[in-house]
């Protein structure tokens, strides 16, 4: 075993180390206060939501470009559906960030 191994070995478990750390400790966090769980649970929801919206209005389309990388209909169904919800939560942002500005500037105005 050189140093090269060792090293991607050691990364490795610093990577399960923190995966560890950060599932559980907010987890932990969250046992001392089940309602901050609520806030939670309607964040993930929401996001369900829309990926449940954005899945159905993708398309299903097959290029003979995709079959080479093993895509089927399903599966370019999904890969639309996640596609649309980054545009879609992006697209949230970018108003929320403007609203947030004229919001801002016509209190302190």
């Amino acid at each position: 075993m050189d140093f090269v191994d060792i090293v991607l070995y050691f990364g490795y478990f610093m990577v399960i180390i923190a995966a560890v750390l950060a599932v559980g400790f907010p987890l932990y966090i969250a046992s001392k206060n089940p309602k901050s769980l609520i806030n939670s649970g309607m964040g993930l929801g929401s996001i369900l939501v829309l990926f449940v919206l954005a899945w159905l209005i993708s398309g299903n389309e097959v290029y003979p470009s995709y079959i080479e990388f093993g895509v089927d209909e399903s599966l370019s169904k999904f890969i639309g559906g996640m596609l649309n919800l980054v545009y879609m939560l992006a697209g949230i942002a970018v108003i929320g960030i403007i609203a947030s500005e004229f919001r801002k500037a016509f209190n302190n105005g």
